[in-house]
């Protein structure tokens, strides 16, 4: 196969379907969340859009998943933990001296949109309630 012959199509996800979702009162709670849940091993948040947040993706392994993810262009994020923070920083240092590096992610598109969903989901919820 040569250059010529090589196609290439970009052809964004579609859906995003969230199984949990969780409002933390702060940037400093999704913070030590994200430092509790990774066994307190260094992992990161995203940003976009004036909300940080974390998300854990259902892996494309089942049949029922993959023809999703393929047919529907669908994915499934199990949960999704957030809280707003307007500005970008580039790291939450929590009062128990825990550092959570963010990653901006405003030119990622889905993750930028994602963001925004979040943003409208604060005024259906209160702080630390599951939908």
């Amino acid at each position: 196969m040569s250059e010529k012959d090589l196609i290439m199509k970009y052809e964004p996800f579609q859906e995003i379907v969230v199984n949990e979702l969780t409002l933390f009162s702060s940037p400093d709670e999704i913070a030590r969340f994200t430092t509790i849940i990774a066994g307190g091993k260094s992992t990161g948040l995203y940003w976009a859009e004036g909300v940080v947040f974390i998300y854990f993706p259902l892996p494309a392994s089942t049949e029922t998943a993959t023809k999703a993810l393929i047919e529907h262009k669908r994915i499934y994020w199990t949960f999704v933990g957030y809280a707003l923070m307007p500005k970008f920083q580039p790291l939450i240092e929590t009062k128990e001296k825990m550092i959570v590096p963010i990653i901006d992610m405003t030119s990622n598109e889905l993750l930028r949109k994602a963001a925004i969903w979040l943003k409208e989901q604060t005024t259906l919820k209160t702080p630390s309630s599951k939908r």
